[in-house]
């Protein structure tokens, strides 16, 4: 059996029990503040969440069985230990017993039934985005109130590398409200419960009394997340004290606001890991791999970083240091129109050819319009001809998400994303843009990729319990990747700046799970 504990890795993620960092300076829970969040969530039920920015808003009122830490370790959360029992390694079983006390926002104790209803809805594709994460479970066991097994059909490593997968849902409140009722009041048992919510206005949130975190947990009784997507009213709602923090400095505007009397600043790398990703399905030039070779030198990210981003992004080849299957060797593609102008003649195009190239203009992060801007302007100058097509987020992600009847990018260039969470691990972003289209099991939600040798790789990388044998395979996908340059031209790694009120918000930066933007430790200053 190979069993965690405090100090001990498993599939890259170091635990440590809850309760290892320092309380925040605040006073005890009162008083109220106001944030404001640049993007706002397209749902309020963990279950349905279809990206980040949904977990923005999630993370706030539910949790997880354990959680990403502010110094990037991972602690035991709801789960008060945890263990894989590989005594049939073809078979494996996590063992999970439940910290005890801890109840739902509506006073209910949580239960090991709770985590079986938490896994019946995650697992039902007509409710998640994401039932594929569960697939390899073969059945939930319910030991005792506090303590559960999940049997598993074959191994699954990314299910422990993605923070244990599941959400805590209440079983006897989502019965008796049913889904439209749960979807407009959750409960969670979050360091924050539910108030009252006006779509893209705000949502109204109070410290919850019984939260069971006593070293991690708000400092300050009501707290107002308002929606302010427009950068200058973000910001401007910060100078005249409308609100007491905020996330995404716009990048041209971090200097002034550091420059701000009595404003601090957090800049953190996103969980966010960008990448312009290209169409290899239809046939066409994209197929070819010394067309994708040259596009790859055909752009200077670092120009685009330091001009476009005001230096807010850092490069990265596959993984980024610090990650699992990090492969230090791999550098990013050097800037070299000179060669990539050489490697289109060789590939067949001497003078370049057209495509459609297709560009997010919604601040998903920062500057993401004008940064796909400078990527497709470099592009032309090499002779790849883009024919851009600005999107808003909801047409973009269903644009590249894969459909059973059509390809709908026909052999184009799209500017992409995909967390790898904090800290990173690539398995499931590249089982999801990278791994073929599989419909129905998962695989290739939003892959443009068809390579059977990358399938059996990213399978047998799934299915590999070892954390040291797992990182070294994901090395080796990386530098196959890389050199191929399939399933995306990784790009940058966002920086996200939030900025508050020092003279009166403490503020712990805590990522849930990968972005930087939960309020687990928010209060008011202790007065001197």
């Amino acid at each position: 059996m190979t069993r965690i504990r405090k100090g001990v890795s498993a599939i890259a993620l170091s635990c440590v029990l809850a309760g290892g960092l320092a309380a925040p300076l605040f006073a005890e829970t009162s008083g109220a503040l106001t944030v404001a969040l640049a993007a706002e969530s397209t749902t309020m039920d963990p279950a349905k969440y279809s990206a980040g920015v949904d977990q923005y808003f999630i993370g706030t009122m539910f949790e997880t069985l354990v959680k990403p830490m502010p110094d990037g370790t991972i602690a035991n959360w709801l789960a008060e230990s945890w263990s894989i029992d590989d005594s049939n390694p073809e078979k494996p079983v996590l063992d999970v017993h439940i910290r005890p006390g801890v109840t739902f926002h509506n006073g209910d104790p949580l239960t090991a039934a709770d985590y079986e209803f938490a896994y019946q809805r995650q697992s039902d594709p007509s409710v998640s985005r994401w039932s594929h994460f569960q697939a390899n479970v073969e059945r939930f066991e319910i030991v005792d109130d506090l303590h559960f097994r999940l049997h598993f059909k074959k191994p699954d490593s990314s299910y422990v590398a993605n923070y244990l997968q599941l959400w805590a849902l209440p079983k006897a409140y989502f019965e008796e409200v049913g889904d439209e009722g749960f979807g407009k009041h959750p409960v969670g048992t979050g360091p924050w419960k539910f108030v009252s919510r006006k779509v893209k206005e705000e949502l109204k949130l109070q410290a919850y009394d019984g939260y069971w975190n006593k070293d991690h947990r708000p400092g300050v009784k009501d707290l107002t997340v308002k929606i302010i997507p427009e950068d200058l009213t973000r910001v401007a709602a910060l100078q005249t004290g409308e609100v007491d923090w905020i996330d995404n400095v716009p990048p041209a505007m971090l200097a002034d606001v550091k420059g701000l009397d009595g404003v601090a600043t957090a800049t953190m790398p996103a969980g966010n890991h960008l990448f312009l990703d290209m169409d290899t399905i239809p046939e066409g030039p994209l197929q070819k791999v010394k067309v994708r070779q040259a596009i790859a030198h055909g752009i200077d990210m670092d120009a685009i970083i330091d001009s476009v981003l005001f230096g807010q992004g850092e490069r990265y080849a596959e993984v980024p240091e610090g990650g699992t299957g990090y492969a230090p060797d791999l550098k990013p593609f050097d800037y070299d129109p000179a060669l990539a102008m050489k490697l289109l003649a060789e590939a067949g195009y001497p003078k370049g050819f057209e495509v459609n190239c297709y560009n997010l203009i919604t601040p998903r992060e920062p500057n993401m319009k004008e940064m796909g801007e400078a990527m497709f302007a470099y592009l032309g100058t090499i002779g790849v001809r883009c024919k851009v097509v600005n999107l808003e987020y909801g047409a973009w992600i269903n644009l590249g998400r894969r459909d059973e009847k059509t390809d709908q990018l026909e052999g184009g260039l799209i500017s992409w994303m995909w967390g790898q969470g904090v800290p990173s691990d690539p398995a499931i972003a590249w089982g999801g843009h990278l791994h073929s289209y599989q419909p129905g099991h998962g695989w290739g939600s939003y892959s443009h990729v068809d390579d059977p040798e990358f399938d059996r790789m990213i399978e047998d990388v799934n299915a590999t319990m070892d954390p040291d044998a797992r990182a070294e395979k994901l090395r080796a996908i990386a530098k196959r990747k890389h050199e191929l340059v399939l399933g995306g031209l990784t790009t940058y790694q966002p920086l996200v700046t939030m900025a508050w009120r020092d003279d009166k918000v403490s503020y712990t930066p805590w990522p849930y799970p990968g972005f930087w933007r939960n309020f687990q430790e928010i209060g008011l200053k202790v007065s001197d």
